[in-house]
Order: structure tokens, then sequence, then C-alpha cells
């Protein structure tokens, strides 16, 4: 089972476990163990979460991987907005009093915290206590790994090298009196100025962690990693093993009056590390013991979803959702191949999403798609430029390669993550790409992979997969965070851009999707910029990811929700 982190890292190619980006959106996929004739969910009991790990962090401001930040944002932190669980998730405030005021075409969001809202040992959580939250991330050089929207957007001015003049709170607190110019407080109510318009900042404080408050007398810095302090329903007892886990009872101080989400139902959430996915599921079928209050965030291994499929005591519990992770294969633009655009449209042409679904596992494990919006987000449009089916049309896209007047066949390395499955995945789409004119060399890596496709030393390779999920339900955290080439590419390499796409018109209408501040309106003009960039063979769409899960017999109110990952949502789940 693997983890792979939610925007900054795209999910892993027919992962057992697609632990990826966070919030997606439109409705929510949803299932439920309950049924209108079993009785109320009730307080008490013991809820067992198992994983693989090892547990990368728990930081609020270094947390990235979206199965962490759906069970943190349940369990022990809470933000100024967050989402509902159910069939048909809203945001709706959390900490704040309301969804935040928004002025000056996004660029100045105003929250005020609610009265009784209180940390573990009994102090209330304070606006300097968000504002400090705010700061960490910029210390670059402590806080690492988690998502840094904040340096980009926040009117902090921006050094010569790039990077902000202020340099977060640590040491010299260099650039201080920039941040606290953009950030204020007055009473409980937290002023946020940035310099370009963030129209959707309050779906982004429900989505990510990041935004979460942090009380600077318990900052450790580095060594804070796993030192949780909660806000929310549970606090740990104890330490936090990164490799074994730990354990999560009552936060007295929690009180449920000031929220409306999270019902708080196990007295304890025993959190588990260290077992295998094929383990994991074993038990989920065996269903005996304390398993039977089980619950995981990894997708069933494809070798047993026939087990569980000819099972009808685990057909009853299991849900089979699509999650809100796409994968890809980007052209570089920079290569010698790829730059022709005739060459990138016969390449889509040809490429056979149906046999990557196959050897993925079937139809269960994924769906075909043509967008990089993820079709459980809003800016999802249906689109397909070049006619090809989903098979592929290896014949239509040779005379398409044909005209591109490059020499026959055209050579190409396609790089892509090594693992058994898509060892064979790739192996699929390398056939169909040949009968289309390409000599297809696949050079598959294991070790490090989005840091080695990043780097300059890649930059004339041809084409590359990758994976990446919304951070929130919106284009905003798909388009520009993978085909700005502004923000992503440098002498350092790609950035997320991993085919250095860097187009004019792109570039002019995301800076337009940016000042839009009409929500459905602002998330039209993000999928009309995917289906620009798709039609200019930018990015081959190949999948959108489905999960499947089980959990114990003795779990109530399982529920799948999509815009927080689509993993199983703790709000409402109880064991009795």
């Amino acid at each position: 089972m693997m983890r792979t982190k939610k925007g900054a890292i795209g999910v892993a190619l027919g992962a057992v476990v697609a632990l990826a980006a966070a919030a997606c959106s439109g409705g929510g996929s949803t299932a439920t163990s309950s049924s209108s004739a079993a009785p109320a969910a009730a307080k008490g009991g013991t809820l067992y979460m198992v994983n693989l790990g090892p547990q990368e962090h728990w930081d609020p401001q270094r947390v990235y991987i979206g199965a962490d930040i759906e069970f943190a944002s349940r369990v022990m932190y809470r933000t100024l907005t967050t989402y509902t669980a159910g069939k048909d998730p809203k945001l709706v405030p959390d900490l704040a009093t309301d969804l935040g005021t928004m002025s000056d075409g996004g660029k100045t969001w105003k929250f005020t915290l609610k009265d009784g809202v209180k940390w573990e040992d009994g102090q209330d959580i304070k606006c300097e206590d968000v504002k400090y939250g705010l700061s960490r991330t910029f210390a670059q050089d402590v806080i690492t790994g988690g998502p840094n929207y904040i340096i980009m957007f926040l009117d902090v001015p921006t050094a010569a090298d790039g990077s902000s003049e202020y340099k977060g709170p640590y040491g010299a607190k260099v650039g201080q009196a920039l941040f606290d110019k953009a950030v204020t407080c007055e009473g409980k109510t937290i002023t946020i100025k940035f310099k370009t318009p963030w129209t959707d900042f309050n779906n982004a404080t429900a989505g990510l962690l990041a935004y979460a408050p942090y009380r600077a007398d318990q900052d450790k810095g580095e060594a804070s990693d796993y030192a949780i302090f909660s806000s929310g329903p549970y606090k740990l007892e104890g330490t936090f093993d990164k490799d074994k886990g730990g354990k999560f009872v009552r936060n007295a101080n929690w009180d449920e009056k000031t929220d409306t989400v999270r019902k708080a139902y196990p007295d304890v959430i025993q959190y588990d590390l260290g077992v295998q996915g094929d383990t994991i599921y074993e038990r989920l079928l065996a269903d005996s013991g304390n398993d039977k209050f089980m619950v995981t965030q990894g997708s069933a291994p494809p070798a047993k979803l026939a087990q569980i499929a000819a099972d009808p005591n685990a057909a009853k519990r299991t849900a089979n959702p699509t999650s809100p992770y796409t994968d890809y294969i980007q052209p570089n633009m920079k290569s010698a191949v790829f730059s022709n655009e005739k060459a990138r449209q016969a390449f889509a042409m040809a490429t056979n999403k149906d046999a990557y679904i196959t050897a993925l596992g079937g139809p269960q494990v994924a769906v075909a798609t043509n967008a990089m919006c993820n079709k459980e987000v809003k800016c999802y449009q249906e689109s397909n430029p070049f006619g090809a089916p989903t098979k592929g049309d290896p014949e239509a896209a040779k005379k398409v390669l044909t005209e591109s007047g490059l020499p026959m066949p055209v050579k190409i390395t396609v790089v892509y993550r090594s693992r058994p499955t898509s060892d064979k995945a790739f192996s699929s789409l390398k056939e169909s790409w040949d009968k289309a004119g390409f000599e297809t060399t696949l050079e598959p890596l294991t070790a490090k992979y989005y840091a080695t496709i990043q780097g300059p030393a890649y930059a004339t390779k041809d084409a590359f997969w990758a994976g990446w999920g919304a951070d929130w339900p919106s284009g905003s955290t798909v388009i520009p965070s993978l085909f700005d080439g502004r923000v992503n590419i440098s002498a350092g390499g790609s950035g997320q851009d991993y085919g250095y796409f860097n187009d004019p018109e792109v570039n002019a209408a995301i800076d337009k999707a940016y000042t839009i501040t009409d929500a459905d309106a602002r998330e039209k003009a993000w999928g009309e910029i995917d289906a620009m960039i798709v039609k200019k063979g930018g990015v081959v769409p190949l999948i959108n990811q489905k999960f499947t899960f089980v959990y114990g017999s003795g779990v109530k109110n399982f529920e799948v929700n999509s815009l927080m990952g689509g993993y199983v949502d703790l709000a409402n789940i109880a064991v009795k």
C-alpha cells in the first residue's frame, strides 16, 4: 500500500491505496453501513483505523496526504471552514462564525472566530493562533513538505531570487513586519491580504490543514511533527510512533455546541500502522474480534477484488467510489518530437485507455477520462478534441503523425513510475503507440520518481506519466498547479509542469480565471482552460481512479466524502 501526496505529488499508478491530494468537488460519493431501520448511532466503544504507514507528518502545516488531512480534520484539528459529511457535502463554517468575507475582488478576506473554541488544555483559540499557523509555512527550511500556496498569494514582497521576503517565525524572523502588515488581528477577527485574487480561499481553508491555527508556545519547529496539540474532539494519549501509530481519546475541552459537523461517537480511535494491505483486507473479510470495528484508508488490492465481490457478507459493507485523482501522461514541449503539435495529437489519438484500465484491474479500479479536472470536481467538462475512442485509434493517429513531417518510425521515450501493475499497463500503451508509427522506449523509474522527472537531466525525455488530485474542489488547484509554466519552470527544472508546458494563451486565461468571483462561472472557466490544454496536446488524461473499501460489520455510518479526498469520513462514524 502506498501513501502519496494530495496535490504536490500525484497518485501511484494502480495504487493499492492512492492517498493523495485532498478535497475534490461536486457531490459526494457516499456509502453508508446504516439503514433507516437500524438503531441510531450512540457514543462509546473503540474504532480501529489500520493502515500501512509509516506516517509522514502530523504537523498541520506539513500534512499533504489526502487521507491524513481527512483523518486529522475530523479527529484533532479544526480549521476556519470545513465540509459537512453525507451524500451532499457543503462548505460550512468551523472555527469561524461564517464562510468569511471577501473584498477587493478576492484580495482581502476576513474571518471572525466563534466564542468557546478551545485548545486541548482549555485555552481559547485566538486570532493570533490562526495568524501564527499561516506564518509557519514561510519557514521553508523547517516546515517542509506541505502545500505552500500562501507564499505565492500573500501580500508579502518577493525577493530577487523569487522567494518571499518573509522567512517565517523562527530565528531572526526576517521580514516579520512585512507579514504582520499582510495578516492582522483585531479581537477575534483576522484580516488576510493577498497580492493576487484568491476567490476560493475559504475552500482552501477547508481542504487543507495548512491554514489551521497553531499556538506559538507549543511550536518546536521540526520536532513538533508528531507532537499533536488538539483543537478537535480527540487528543493524542501518550506519544505517536510514526511506524506503529497511536491512541486518540476524547478531548474534554472540545465543545460540541461549537461544532456542527463532528459527532465524535467513538470513545477511542486506535490508529495502527505497519500492516500490509493484503493482511488488512484478509482481516476485514474475516470480520472477527476487534476487526469488526475496523476501517482503513487503503483501497483494496486488485488481487482481493474478486474475493470481495464473491463474499455476500463483504458486499454489504463495501464502497466503490470514484476518487478525486487523475492519472495522465504529459508530452514534453522541449522534446525534439513533441515540440511538434501533430506528433502530440497523434500520440493522444493512439493512447489505449481501455488497455490501461484493464491492466489496472478493470472498471472497478478506474474509469477513462479526457479531462484533467476529475469527474468529481465541478470544473470537469466532457471533451474529445481529436475524436478518438477510449481504446485509441492507431490508424487515424498514424495519418496525423505522417503529417508531422518527422521521419518514421518516430522514436520516443516515455518515463513512468514502475510497479508490477504499471509495468503491465505501459506495455499495453506501447503496443498502441507503436501501431501508430512511434517506436516507443519505456523508461521505468522506481526511487524518487517525481524528484527525478522534475530535474534538468530529464528535460529532453519525450513524455512523463503522473497523477494529481485537487487540493480543494476547484480547477484552481489543478490547472495552474500543473500547466502554468511561469509558476513551475525554472533553471532547476519543471516543477510540477513535467512537460514544460508554457503557453501564452493558456497563461492569459489562467490570469483571467483567478479574477472571476462567481464560483460557478470560475469553475466553468477552469474547465474551458482544461479543454484548451488537451486540444493543444499539452496533456493526455488517462483515467479517474476508483477506490474499493471494506469496513467491519460493527462500523456504523460508514461514509466516503469526495470533497475530502474520497476516504472514510470520520465525522459521523460510530461503533455503537
